[in-house]
């Protein structure tokens, strides 16, 4: 790609999480990932603005997966796009988009049963309601692979990373080699100090597949995601940066897989923990965050570590 395209960053406050979504300013402009119900409206037109570019220019919608912080302004931008804009998810996340009910239902499925909260379906429902500008579906499916044509020379390739959830997918800015990942790079988590990921197996080929076979000059992060440090990386990366951040995301996940392990060979204890029943998971990682914050990733990442010993028996 000979075109020289600008990226700029769009940040969208919301509660204890900076959400990142990210102008691709292309011949037909792309935003990757929408923040939530309220952050096209209260943020990226003025940021846009001050850009010289309205949010009518918008032509493609990109999103990364489907939680609630990154496709939850989809309907919203799709609207002030005047609906021109195409809205691109993964065919496996994509029935998030199509349904608020979705999103509790994953809560059901999952946290519910560890979180032992009397209104978690309500708050969940309330939330989606809330967060999410509408229910739609989208313009267009990928399943990794595809290349999306921006206008003039500026194409994204999709690239397939499952972990994170089903569908999570990585939008790669071919030339430049700048690479979009949403959340499928956790490192040590963003608010919760915790990496959150549904599927462990999954998860950890992703992050495996990145460093080697896309190997990021720019990577862009969904959230300031922590290290073990406890200083957050940027979202913007550099080459080095992206490798660091990569390679520290799969030795935090060797350990919570090893400490995982050990607990679900010695059998899961319940307690009176809040970390219940994988207090010794907690203990061995030195983890010392509050679990039952939402989205609570301690809970989602060892249901799938329990989950994938289930089916290994």
């Amino acid at each position: 790609m000979s075109q020289e395209v600008n990226v700029h960053p769009l940040v969208s406050p919301w509660g204890r999480f900076g959400l990142y979504s990210f102008f691709i300013d292309a011949p037909e402009p792309a935003i990757i990932d929408t923040g939530i119900a309220s952050s096209p409206a209260e943020g990226m037109v003025e940021e846009l603005k001050i850009l010289g570019r309205n949010i009518e220019d918008v032509r493609w919608i990109l999103l990364t997966h489907g939680h609630i912080d990154h496709m939850g302004g989809a309907y919203a931008l799709w609207e002030l796009t005047g609906r021109r804009a195409r809205v691109v998810i993964h065919e496996k996340d994509a029935p998030l988009l199509r349904s608020r009910r979705a999103h509790v239902k994953q809560y059901v499925d999952v946290r519910q049963q560890y979180l032992n909260d009397p209104d978690g379906v309500e708050s969940q429902l309330k939330a989606a309601n809330h967060v999410i500008s509408g229910e739609m579906e989208p313009t267009i499916l990928v399943a990794g692979g595809e290349i999306l044509s921006l206008g003039g020379d500026v194409t994204v390739s999709v690239h397939h990373i499952p972990g994170h959830t089903e569908g999570s997918v990585a939008y790669v800015l071919d030339g430049p080699n700048s690479v979009f990942v949403g959340d499928a790079v956790q490192i040590h988590g963003a608010a919760n100090g915790f990496p959150g990921y549904e599927d462990p197996t999954a998860y950890r080929t992703s992050l495996t597949y990145l460093r080697d076979e896309v190997r990021p000059n720019h990577l862009y992060l969904g959230h300031p995601y922590k290290g073990a440090d406890g200083i957050a990386y940027d979202v913007e990366l550099d080459a080095a940066g992206a490798h660091r951040a990569l390679q520290e995301a799969i030795d935090i996940e060797a350990r919570v897989a090893a400490a995982a392990a050990r607990a679900l060979d010695e059998g899961l204890q319940v307690t009176d923990s809040a970390y219940s029943p994988f207090e010794s998971v907690a203990k061995e990682i030195g983890y010392t965050g509050n679990p039952t914050l939402e989205p609570s990733p301690f809970f989602t990442t060892l249901d799938g570590y329990r989950r994938a010993a289930e089916a290994a028996n």
